[in-house]
Protein backbone atom coordinates (compact mmCIF):
# COMPACT_ATOMS: atom_id res chain seq x y z
CA UNK A 1 0.00 0.00 0.00
CA UNK A 2 1.71 3.36 -0.85
CA UNK A 3 2.13 5.78 1.75
CA UNK A 4 3.03 9.21 1.97
CA UNK A 5 4.13 10.73 5.24
CA UNK A 6 5.11 14.05 5.84
CA UNK A 7 6.77 14.61 8.96
CA UNK A 8 7.09 18.66 10.82
CA UNK A 9 7.70 19.90 7.88
CA UNK A 10 9.19 23.40 7.49
CA UNK A 11 9.78 25.22 4.00
CA UNK A 12 10.83 29.14 3.37
CA UNK A 13 10.42 31.13 0.17
CA UNK A 14 13.25 34.36 -0.85
CA UNK A 15 11.19 37.58 0.09
CA UNK A 16 13.09 41.04 -0.34
CA UNK A 17 14.21 40.99 3.16
CA UNK A 18 15.52 37.46 3.42
CA UNK A 19 13.67 33.81 3.50
CA UNK A 20 10.03 33.77 4.99
CA UNK A 21 8.93 30.86 6.32
CA UNK A 22 5.52 29.57 5.35
CA UNK A 23 5.54 26.40 6.13
CA UNK A 24 5.29 25.63 9.89
CA UNK A 25 5.35 22.00 10.96
CA UNK A 26 3.13 20.07 8.84
CA UNK A 27 2.28 16.41 10.03
CA UNK A 28 0.33 14.13 7.25
CA UNK A 29 0.15 10.91 6.13
CA UNK A 30 -1.96 9.86 3.09
CA UNK A 31 -2.55 6.07 2.14
CA UNK A 32 -3.39 4.60 -1.20
CA UNK A 33 -7.05 4.73 -2.01
CA UNK A 34 -7.74 7.87 0.83
CA UNK A 35 -8.61 11.23 -0.38
CA UNK A 36 -7.38 14.09 2.21
CA UNK A 37 -9.25 17.84 1.42
CA UNK A 38 -6.19 20.39 2.90
CA UNK A 39 -8.71 23.69 2.91
CA UNK A 40 -8.13 27.21 4.26
CA UNK A 41 -7.74 30.64 3.22
CA UNK A 42 -5.38 32.26 0.92
CA UNK A 43 -1.86 32.49 2.23
CA UNK A 44 -2.39 29.93 4.63
CA UNK A 45 0.35 27.65 2.72
CA UNK A 46 -1.70 25.29 0.54
CA UNK A 47 -0.51 25.51 -2.27
CA UNK A 48 3.30 25.90 -1.22
CA UNK A 49 2.34 22.56 0.18
CA UNK A 50 2.09 20.67 -3.10
CA UNK A 51 4.66 23.01 -4.93
CA UNK A 52 6.89 21.71 -1.82
CA UNK A 53 5.97 18.11 -2.84
CA UNK A 54 6.50 17.86 -5.73
CA UNK A 55 10.02 19.73 -5.76
CA UNK A 56 9.42 23.42 -7.19
CA UNK A 57 13.01 25.32 -6.72
CA UNK A 58 10.89 28.34 -5.48
CA UNK A 59 10.70 26.67 -1.89
CA UNK A 60 13.61 25.78 -0.15
CA UNK A 61 12.63 22.36 2.71
CA UNK A 62 14.88 24.03 5.70
CA UNK A 63 13.36 20.91 7.93
CA UNK A 64 11.48 17.69 8.24
CA UNK A 65 11.09 14.98 6.21
CA UNK A 66 8.64 13.61 3.23
CA UNK A 67 8.73 9.69 2.53
CA UNK A 68 6.73 7.55 0.31
CA UNK A 69 6.63 4.22 0.69
CA UNK A 70 9.90 4.65 3.31
CA UNK A 71 11.87 6.40 0.36
CA UNK A 72 12.76 10.00 0.80
CA UNK A 73 11.20 12.45 -1.50
CA UNK A 74 12.97 15.30 -0.53
CA UNK A 75 16.64 13.63 -1.70
CA UNK A 76 14.68 13.27 -5.03
CA UNK A 77 15.02 15.82 -8.01
CA UNK A 78 11.47 16.67 -9.58
CA UNK A 79 11.64 13.88 -12.06
CA UNK A 80 12.45 11.13 -9.65
CA UNK A 81 9.59 12.41 -7.83
CA UNK A 82 7.32 11.68 -10.54
CA UNK A 83 8.86 8.74 -11.36
CA UNK A 84 8.14 7.53 -8.13
CA UNK A 85 4.30 8.25 -8.34
CA UNK A 86 3.97 11.96 -6.95
CA UNK A 87 1.41 13.85 -9.61
CA UNK A 88 0.88 17.69 -9.40
CA UNK A 89 -1.95 19.00 -11.20
CA UNK A 90 -1.38 22.55 -10.95
CA UNK A 91 -3.61 25.38 -10.14
CA UNK A 92 -2.10 27.70 -13.25
CA UNK A 93 -0.97 24.95 -15.83
CA UNK A 94 1.82 26.27 -18.01
CA UNK A 95 1.71 26.65 -22.02
CA UNK A 96 4.63 24.48 -23.87
CA UNK A 97 4.72 25.82 -27.02
CA UNK A 98 6.07 23.28 -30.04
CA UNK A 99 5.38 20.24 -28.13
CA UNK A 100 1.87 18.67 -29.10
CA UNK A 101 -0.67 16.89 -26.33
CA UNK A 102 -0.32 13.61 -27.88
CA UNK A 103 3.79 13.74 -27.87
CA UNK A 104 3.62 15.07 -24.28
CA UNK A 105 1.49 12.29 -23.05
CA UNK A 106 3.44 9.51 -24.44
CA UNK A 107 7.11 11.09 -23.56
CA UNK A 108 5.60 10.98 -20.10
CA UNK A 109 4.10 7.77 -19.82
CA UNK A 110 7.15 6.14 -21.23
CA UNK A 111 9.24 8.02 -18.80
CA UNK A 112 6.97 6.85 -15.75
CA UNK A 113 6.33 3.25 -16.82
CA UNK A 114 9.78 2.92 -17.72
CA UNK A 115 8.82 1.28 -21.54
CA UNK A 116 7.41 3.02 -24.29
CA UNK A 117 3.39 3.05 -24.36
CA UNK A 118 2.57 0.16 -27.37
CA UNK A 119 1.42 2.56 -30.04
CA UNK A 120 -2.03 0.59 -31.08
CA UNK A 121 -3.03 0.66 -27.05
CA UNK A 122 -1.63 3.60 -26.22
CA UNK A 123 -3.78 5.63 -29.02
CA UNK A 124 -6.95 3.54 -27.74
CA UNK A 125 -6.19 3.84 -23.88
CA UNK A 126 -5.53 7.92 -25.08
CA UNK A 127 -9.00 8.23 -27.09
CA UNK A 128 -11.10 6.52 -23.96
CA UNK A 129 -9.88 8.98 -21.50
CA UNK A 130 -10.67 11.91 -24.06
CA UNK A 131 -14.21 10.92 -24.83
CA UNK A 132 -14.51 10.36 -20.94
CA UNK A 133 -13.31 14.29 -20.30
CA UNK A 134 -15.85 15.45 -23.33
CA UNK A 135 -12.34 16.80 -25.07
CA UNK A 136 -12.33 17.00 -28.46
CA UNK A 137 -9.91 14.69 -30.45
CA UNK A 138 -8.38 17.34 -32.20
CA UNK A 139 -6.67 18.67 -28.62
CA UNK A 140 -3.93 15.85 -29.23
CA UNK A 141 -2.65 17.77 -31.63
CA UNK A 142 -2.62 21.14 -30.17
CA UNK A 143 0.31 22.46 -28.10
CA UNK A 144 0.41 22.08 -24.61
CA UNK A 145 -2.36 24.27 -22.75
CA UNK A 146 -1.31 26.95 -25.33
CA UNK A 147 -4.47 29.19 -26.48
CA UNK A 148 -6.43 26.61 -23.95
CA UNK A 149 -9.30 27.89 -21.89
CA UNK A 150 -9.24 27.59 -17.82
CA UNK A 151 -11.58 24.54 -18.39
CA UNK A 152 -9.44 22.75 -21.01
CA UNK A 153 -6.49 23.11 -19.07
CA UNK A 154 -8.18 21.52 -16.07
CA UNK A 155 -9.39 18.96 -17.96
CA UNK A 156 -5.93 18.65 -19.86
CA UNK A 157 -4.65 17.88 -16.12
CA UNK A 158 -6.51 15.10 -15.39
CA UNK A 159 -6.06 13.90 -18.79
CA UNK A 160 -2.48 13.25 -17.54
CA UNK A 161 -3.36 12.18 -14.31
CA UNK A 162 -5.81 9.21 -15.70
CA UNK A 163 -3.55 7.96 -18.08
CA UNK A 164 0.06 7.88 -15.65
CA UNK A 165 -1.27 6.34 -12.85
CA UNK A 166 0.28 7.97 -9.80
CA UNK A 167 0.47 6.66 -6.35
CA UNK A 168 0.31 9.92 -5.16
CA UNK A 169 -2.35 12.67 -6.65
CA UNK A 170 -2.15 16.09 -5.75
CA UNK A 171 -4.53 18.67 -7.05
CA UNK A 172 -4.00 21.91 -6.09
CA UNK A 173 -7.28 24.19 -6.30
CA UNK A 174 -8.25 21.88 -9.73
CA UNK A 175 -11.84 23.94 -8.82
CA UNK A 176 -10.36 27.22 -9.83
CA UNK A 177 -11.79 28.91 -12.42
CA UNK A 178 -14.66 26.06 -13.63
CA UNK A 179 -17.76 26.81 -14.50
CA UNK A 180 -20.60 23.95 -13.37
CA UNK A 181 -19.86 21.82 -16.37
CA UNK A 182 -15.87 21.48 -16.60
CA UNK A 183 -16.24 21.31 -12.78
CA UNK A 184 -18.53 18.21 -13.04
CA UNK A 185 -16.41 16.91 -15.78
CA UNK A 186 -13.54 17.48 -14.30
CA UNK A 187 -15.03 16.31 -10.73
CA UNK A 188 -15.80 12.69 -12.46
CA UNK A 189 -12.17 12.15 -13.71
CA UNK A 190 -11.10 12.27 -10.32
CA UNK A 191 -13.53 10.32 -9.07
CA UNK A 192 -12.72 7.54 -11.98
CA UNK A 193 -8.86 7.84 -10.79
CA UNK A 194 -10.12 7.43 -7.08
CA UNK A 195 -12.60 4.48 -7.55
CA UNK A 196 -9.64 1.96 -8.56
CA UNK A 197 -8.10 2.86 -5.21
CA UNK A 198 -4.60 2.49 -6.31
CA UNK A 199 -3.98 6.47 -6.02
CA UNK A 200 -3.93 8.72 -2.72
CA UNK A 201 -5.57 12.26 -3.34
CA UNK A 202 -4.27 15.55 -1.71
CA UNK A 203 -7.14 17.76 -2.84
CA UNK A 204 -6.55 21.35 -2.13
CA UNK A 205 -9.32 23.82 -2.37
CA UNK A 206 -10.65 27.39 -0.92
CA UNK A 207 -13.99 26.23 -1.52
CA UNK A 208 -16.36 23.59 -0.70
CA UNK A 209 -18.23 23.28 -3.92
CA UNK A 210 -16.10 20.76 -5.65
CA UNK A 211 -16.31 18.54 -2.32
CA UNK A 212 -20.18 18.35 -3.51
CA UNK A 213 -18.58 16.04 -6.50
CA UNK A 214 -16.09 14.56 -4.62
CA UNK A 215 -16.30 13.26 -1.05
CA UNK A 216 -13.07 13.38 0.70
CA UNK A 217 -12.40 10.89 3.80
CA UNK A 218 -10.76 13.17 5.89
CA UNK A 219 -10.62 17.35 5.62
CA UNK A 220 -7.69 19.29 6.99
CA UNK A 221 -7.73 22.98 7.61
CA UNK A 222 -4.38 25.18 7.02
CA UNK A 223 -3.51 28.12 8.83
CA UNK A 224 -0.55 30.18 9.38
CA UNK A 225 1.19 27.50 7.85
CA UNK A 226 0.12 23.93 9.23
CA UNK A 227 -2.95 22.04 10.28
CA UNK A 228 -4.60 23.46 12.85
CA UNK A 229 -8.24 21.36 12.59
CA UNK A 230 -8.31 18.06 11.03
CA UNK A 231 -11.52 15.83 11.11
CA UNK A 232 -14.07 13.89 8.00
CA UNK A 233 -16.47 14.93 5.69
CA UNK A 234 -18.37 17.27 8.05
CA UNK A 235 -15.89 19.39 8.75
CA UNK A 236 -16.30 21.00 5.10
CA UNK A 237 -19.77 21.64 6.00
CA UNK A 238 -18.60 23.68 9.40
CA UNK A 239 -16.17 25.42 6.74
CA UNK A 240 -19.35 26.14 5.05
CA UNK A 241 -21.12 27.67 7.24
CA UNK A 242 -18.85 29.63 9.65
CA UNK A 243 -15.77 30.32 6.84
CA UNK A 244 -12.39 30.18 8.20
CA UNK A 245 -12.53 33.43 10.24
CA UNK A 246 -11.84 31.69 13.28
CA UNK A 247 -8.85 29.80 12.72
CA UNK A 248 -7.06 32.80 11.02
CA UNK A 249 -7.01 34.70 14.30
CA UNK A 250 -6.36 31.35 16.00
CA UNK A 251 -3.51 31.25 14.02
CA UNK A 252 -2.20 34.33 14.20
CA UNK A 253 -2.29 34.95 17.85
CA UNK A 254 0.22 32.30 17.94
Amino acid sequence: MATLEIRDLHVSVEAENGPREILKGVDLTVKQGETHAIMGPNGSGKSTLAYSLAGHPKYTVTSGSVLLDGEDVLEMSVDERAKAGVFLAMQYPVEVPGVSVSNFLRTAATAVRGEAPKLRLWVKEVKEAMAALQMDPAFAERNVNEGFSGGEKKRHEILQLELLKPKIAILDETDSGLDVDALRIVSEGINRVRSTGEVGTLLVTHYTRILRYIKPDYVHVFAAGRIVESGGAELADKLEEEGYESYVKGGASE
